[in-house]
């Protein structure tokens, strides 16, 4: 197989990548750690990854957190 072609069904279908490259991920960590502690890692993944992402749209970690705890 192609080299390019691999990396144009990649591109196209990132998504499905992406969710089979997670799933394997976590199905390693619950066999290797135990579901609990696997499904704790993949907790502090997301956190992670969203904390990151609104750092990386130039929002501040104060906005984060008020975000998170604002009073109802």
């Amino acid at each position: 197989m192609d080299l390019r072609l691999i990396l144009e069904l990649i591109e196209k279908n990132r998504g499905k990548v992406a969710g089979v490259a997670l799933g394997l991920i976590f199905g390693w960590f619950a066999i290797t750690y135990g579901v609990i502690k696997a499904i704790f890692v993949s907790l502090c993944v997301i956190a992670g990854y969203y904390i990151g992402k609104k750092l990386d749209e130039q929002v501040g970690f104060k906005d984060i957190l008020s975000g998170w705890f604002r009073e109802k």
